[in-house]
């Protein structure tokens, strides 16, 4: 009987090439999850920790630690993508999503702006946190989500840039009129798509 010739390297050219059709322009791929951080690291007790929705709508809401751990979780498998060209496939979460959050709510304007510990804030279309697309993410790999990483909770919004998905997040303000974060004031595209490469105002 004849055995057919497989190469030991098929398996890895075929992984490769899959993952670079998984690149956007001017990415590399990392092992590791590189720590990227604006200032110290923030590092709020779980029993003084709440997350809010405030803002241009019907209701504020807000919820303590224990109880955003009550509401309905999801496991999130996406690729990620930092400004700072690496990215990280098939990376694993745990969080709840902003459509869980807002249901209910009867904003009044599209956009919102995520505020966190720290004071660092980023700006998003209402429209790019909706429809199954961004996580309040509380787990990564099966973890608690570490402190460098965003911890307890950060956003996720794994289909722009990362220094949308906010580290440390505590709360969405929705806003009738866009209003630029942190990175965005100083320079950052104000959308951050990274097929499109919007590193830079005037990308």
């Amino acid at each position: 009987m004849s055995i057919p010739f497989v190469s030991r390297g098929f398996h890895g050219r075929r992984q490769r090439a899959e993952g670079a059709r998984r690149l956007p322009p001017g990415q590399y791929l990392v092992d590791g999850f590189p720590v990227l951080s604006a200032g110290p690291t923030p590092r709020t007790p779980l029993d003084q920790w709440d997350f809010s929705i405030i803002g241009a709508m019907n209701q504020p809401q807000q919820w303590t630690w224990t109880e955003f751990q009550q509401l309905p979780r999801e496991t999130i498998t996406k690729d990620i993508h930092c400004v700072t060209k690496w990215s990280k496939l098939d990376t694993v979460w745990a969080g709840v999503s902003l459509d869980t959050l807002l249901e209910g709510i009867e904003p009044r304007g599209q956009y919102v702006l995520a505020f966190c510990d720290g004071g660092y804030t980023t700006n998003l279309p209402l429209a790019d946190v909706t429809g199954g697309q961004a996580w309040i993410a509380f787990e990564y790999a099966g973890m608690p989500l570490a402190p460098e990483h965003g911890g307890p909770a950060r956003l996720l919004v794994p289909h722009l840039y990362f220094w949308k998905s906010a580290k440390w997040v505590r709360g969405l303000r929705l806003l009738t009129e866009d209003e630029r974060g942190f990175w965005e004031s100083l320079g950052y595209h104000n959308y951050g798509d990274p097929w499109k490469e919007q590193r830079y105002r005037g990308d």
